[in-house]
């Protein structure tokens, strides 16, 4: 996979670059925003990292740049500010996943896997998981051949949920379209549909929810 890594702290570089190639990625270095800027129009990457905080231009005007392109490059923001309105935020100008300091590089790359995933997915033009189909053009979704009728926020969710095929998904990525306790108020009201279709929606305390099949106890 070809990255560029986007960060002005030589330390942390030196971590992600040394960890990466030794994944067996090829990475490009930059330490200036609008120099990474110039490399995203004139290169071809899988994946971007992109640090908020840079000279030069600051990482969430070279995420609004590379959307405003139309460029499809997966792109994952690195930052220390932690606060819930920055993490909104970063996605909504395009950034596909938001990663604060300090971290563990084996959650980084982890991270980028399920960010790579998920855009395979979305190429794709339905999503099932058992009963439940998602048609992800039409965004229309069917519980055991039935029309299942969902908000915007609980079609997010569910497409979140049923995209982790089994994994638990982490609150805070679910909290991105729908902050604070309204999670568990929109989880509360998909739940009693989906038990009729042989679905559960398990919480795992802590740390975020899963979908399985009610028969998978």
């Amino acid at each position: 996979m070809h990255v560029l890594l986007v960060e002005d702290d030589p330390e942390l570089s030196e971590g992600i670059v040394s960890f990466l190639r030794g994944q067996g990625d090829t990475v490009v270095h930059e330490t200036d925003g609008m120099r990474a800027d110039q490399l995203l129009q004139t290169g071809t990457f899988d994946f971007a990292l992109v640090d908020v905080g840079l000279p030069g231009l600051g990482g969430y005007e070279v995420v609004r740049r590379i959307r405003s392109r139309q460029q499809i490059v997966p792109v994952m923001l690195i930052t220390a500010r932690d606060a819930l309105d920055d993490r909104i935020y970063g996605l909504d100008l395009g950034a596909d996943d938001y990663l604060t300091k300090p971290f563990q590089l084996a959650e980084l790359t982890a991270r980028m896997r399920a960010v790579l995933r998920r855009g395979r997915r979305s190429m794709a033009r339905s999503l099932v998981f058992g009963p439940l189909m998602l048609d992800l053009e039409g965004r229309l979704a069917t519980l055991e051949g039935q029309a299942l009728s969902l908000s915007t926020r609980e079609w997010t969710l569910l497409e979140a949920l049923a995209g982790a095929e089994g994994r638990t998904v982490p609150k805070e990525q679910l909290q991105a379209d729908a902050s604070g306790n309204a999670v568990e108020v929109y989880i509360s009201r998909l739940r009693p549909r989906l038990e009729q279709g042989g679905l559960l929606i398990r919480t795992v305390r802590g740390f975020g929810y899963r979908l399985e099949l009610a028969s998978g106890g």
